[in-house]
């Protein structure tokens, strides 16, 4: 029930908010009451629609169409049995209305039943001359149920009937994209592009799919086309530039970059993006400067943050560089990949608690690389905690079982705390799965590598 705005329409709504706050009884027609409803609907003001169809009914009490909004509420409010109560009894008095179909769908489609919602809506289209939004509503059941296929098709449908409908199309390359179809999706939108050669939506989504498949050229003129379609589109030029870094081509896309600026307020991407175009470029000053700009426009966007870190980083500035990495880390605390540069900063700093913590908590978050166990496990060591470094490495033999760097490490602990037996036993493991990694006796338990029991074992492994 998509109703334009118009001027009538303005002076109905002025009267009808001018009734609720007098209180004087005004007269609507019933179209007049559905136009005030759907605006109130389409800007959220769930409450006034509530009023506009309780004094609608009223005035007009055998109005489907009224009463086919208070579906709606019912929906939205998730009170289904009353929704589907009030959808029967419109059914039995207009059993040819599609509009009571896509509400029954509408229905079944919030009780999960998709399959269920998408038969109502094929009934629908059989009744409707205008089939569009109902091929875009069974495209959405579809991808509820993961059929992908079926719901681009049904979004293509929607394209065939409007060249212009761009939400069907961004729906339709999701399909394409989740089924990785970029070369049917590149044929299907050069076909779309012959009949709409000025739509800047299908050359921006054309060289996105070039883009996906690391054919740069081919993607960036894609872009610059969306750009002689539209030269204010924002989104080409922040790809255009995306591909420009790719072809190593900095200043250009600093350039498009830049353009996305003048246009609209900045972006905190484009400013990030700038930074690291000059960085690339060797200007380092030009390059903190964006990353500063890029954490005064979001604070919030931890990458900005990560740049700062990782420039300081390079500048061996590590007091400055931990500084930012807690900024990022507080912004997403779950991020593996901050807890191990902050575990790493640490280290540096020769922070050794902070940096024990930052690894620890990589493994947490799933970071089971094999040199996050062996460092964690180091540093337990030099801070003098055998026990919890040879409970990490029990631990990372799990992960890597027959890994000679582990079991020379718990070699080495074992002997610290006399476990004599323990001790051999790695020390043999060591040796029998890589005797090269023998060093690390050496390197990280160097009066163990002396002790007799110790050279005795080697000697006769060796």
């Amino acid at each position: 029930m998509e109703l334009r705005p118009n001027d009538n329409n303005k002076i109905s709504l002025t009267r009808f908010e001018s009734m609720l706050k007098t209180n004087h009884i005004l007269f609507f027609d019933s179209e007049e009451f559905e136009n005030i409803i759907h605006h109130y609907l389409n800007h959220g003001k769930i409450a006034l629609a509530k009023k506009a169809i309780k004094l609608g009914l009223q005035q007009h009490p055998t109005s489907t169409n009224l009463k086919l909004f208070k579906v709606e509420i019912f929906v939205f409010e998730n009170d289904l049995e009353k929704a589907d109560a009030l959808i029967n009894e419109l059914y039995l008095l207009e059993p040819l209305n599609e509009e009571i179909y896509i509400q029954k769908a509408n229905i079944l489609s919030k009780r999960d039943d998709h399959r269920k919602a998408i038969e109502v809506l094929e009934k629908a289209l059989k009744l409707t001359e205008d089939p569009i939004d109902i091929y875009s509503l069974i495209g959405m059941e579809h991808l509820f149920l993961d059929q992908f296929e079926e719901a681009k098709t049904n979004f293509m449908k929607c394209l065939e009937s409007d060249l212009e409908d761009y939400s069907a199309m961004h729906n339709m390359i999701y399909c394409f994209d989740f089924l990785e179809q970029h070369e049917e999706a590149i044929t299907y939108l050069n076909m779309f592009l012959e009949k709409n050669p000025y739509s800047e939506v299908a050359w921006h989504q054309l060289g996105k799919q070039y883009y996906d498949l690391k054919d740069y050229e081919k993607a960036l003129t894609a872009f610059d086309f969306a750009i002689i379609s539209d030269d204010r589109f924002i989104g080409a030029y922040l790809e255009k530039g995306k591909v420009l870094e790719k072809l190593k081509r900095f200043p250009e896309a600093i350039e498009n970059y830049s353009i996305t600026l003048t246009l609209d307020d900045p972006t905190s991407f484009a400013l990030l993006r700038i930074g690291l175009c000059h960085q690339k470029l060797g200007d380092n000053d030009l390059a903190v400067q964006y990353f500063y700009k890029t954490v005064e426009e979001d604070p919030l966007l931890d990458k900005g943050w990560i740049a700062i870190t990782k420039f300081y980083n390079r500048q061996k500035n590590f007091q400055k560089s931990l500084y930012y990495i807690n900024k990022a880390i507080n912004i997403d605390s779950d991020n593996v990949h901050y807890w191990k540069l902050y575990a790493q900063i640490n280290e540096r700093l020769h922070l050794l608690e902070e940096a024990e913590r930052g690894y620890k908590k990589a493994l947490e978050l799933g970071n089971h690389e094999l040199n996050t166990w062996l460092t964690r496990g180091d540093i337990l060591h030099k801070l003098g905690e055998t026990e919890a470094a040879i409970y990490n490495f029990i631990q990372a033999s799990e992960f890597y079982p027959e890994n000679a760097e582990i079991e020379f490490r718990l070699a080495g602990l074992n002997y610290m705390l006399s476990e004599t037996e323990k001790g051999s036993y790695h020390l043999k493991n060591g040796l029998r799965f890589n005797a090269e990694f023998v060093f690390i006796i050496e390197e990280l338990f160097p009066s163990i590598y002396k002790s007799q029991p110790v050279k005795s074992l080697l000697k006769a492994k060796l």
